[in-house]
């Protein structure tokens, strides 16, 4: 594991000048050299990564999953996350473009952005979930990473950080509102992961040893699908107004009425059955989402 507490300190594992700024660099992936090496690296940061770039022949392992960077893709890494690098094939030259910006928490301390920055969900999604961007989106976002490098490279004064963090706090809305573009656009990948969960939910309920297993996690629906849980549920919601831990309440309630109008177990078995360890649990989630009780479901069913 090759740790990397400061900024200053990744510029000379690259063979780089040492950054403008100690707390905040930008980098033009096109001019950084080449880091021979004959195994995969793991690495961890202390500080945040945004970039936008393409690398053919360079390959990255993030939670467990292999990401390439032929398209124009933005991915986002906060602070003590590990990922790992290989080249793909040693034969070929690593062909890059693009740019990164690192950003130290030390430089947006004591500032609204300290505040706000980890209400951004893609902090937590995987690499294979990033962002690919148009041509107009990634005009705008290379933009405004110009502008961020400008700053970086002028002499420093008191407007420079103000001045800085607006721009990061722009960077980090543009990609928000990209990121439910591509909810959007991406359509058909959409309905299949829909289809996917109706699949998983339907299995999971219906498996002989759901007493045993207990309710599905968000975490496990996610792991299951080979998603984040924040992407997962941020998908759905755009999708279909309703996060991941609303589809699994859904699927429950309605294996919940299939058993109290076609079976005579009680309610309490019923309950047990579903993976609830208290009754009362049960009955205050079947009330929250039907507004009636389950003895009164049964009984207007009747």
């Amino acid at each position: 594991m090759k740790h990397i507490e400061t900024i200053s300190e990744f510029h000379r594992f690259l063979n780089l000048p040492a950054p403008l700024h100690p707390l905040i660099s930008v980098l033009d992936v096109g001019t950084v050299p080449h880091v021979d090496r004959d195994e995969p690296m793991n690495m961890v940061f202390d500080f945040y990564s945004i970039s936008v770039k393409r690398m053919d022949n360079f390959k990255v392992t993030y939670g467990q999953q292999p990401f390439d960077f032929n398209e124009g893709i933005m991915s986002f890494m906060s602070p003590k996350q590990v990922f790992s690098i290989a080249v793909d094939n040693k034969n070929e030259e690593v062909k890059k473009s693009g740019w990164v910006i690192y950003i130290h928490p030390d430089f947006i301390w004591n500032t609204p952005l300290a505040n706000t920055i980890k209400q951004y969900d893609f902090w937590d999604y995987s690499l294979h979930e990033s962002l690919f961007l148009s041509a107009k989106e990634e005009a705008v976002i290379t933009n405004i990473i110009l502008n961020i490098r400008q700053e970086c490279d002028s002499n420093i004064d008191k407007f420079s950080k103000p001045i800085i963090i607006s721009h990061i706090e722009s960077l980090l809305n543009y990609a928000d509102r990209f990121y439910h573009r591509q909810f959007i656009t991406r359509e058909k990948a959409a309905h299949q992961l829909l289809d996917r969960l109706e699949t998983l939910l339907d299995n999971y309920f219906n498996s002989a040893d759901l007493i045993n297993r207990g309710l599905p996690s968000v975490r496990y629906v996610a792991e299951q699908l080979n998603l984040s849980p924040k992407y997962l549920s941020n998908l759905l919601r755009v999708l279909t107004g309703q996060n991941t831990q609303q589809h699994i309440h859904e699927k429950l309630i309605n294996k919940a009425k299939e058993k109290l109008s076609t079976t005579n177990l009680t309610i309490s078995e019923i309950a047990y059955q579903l993976g609830f360890e208290h009754l009362a649990s049960f009955s205050k989630l079947f009330k929250t989402r039907t507004k009636l009780s389950p003895l009164s479901f049964r009984a207007s069913f009747n």
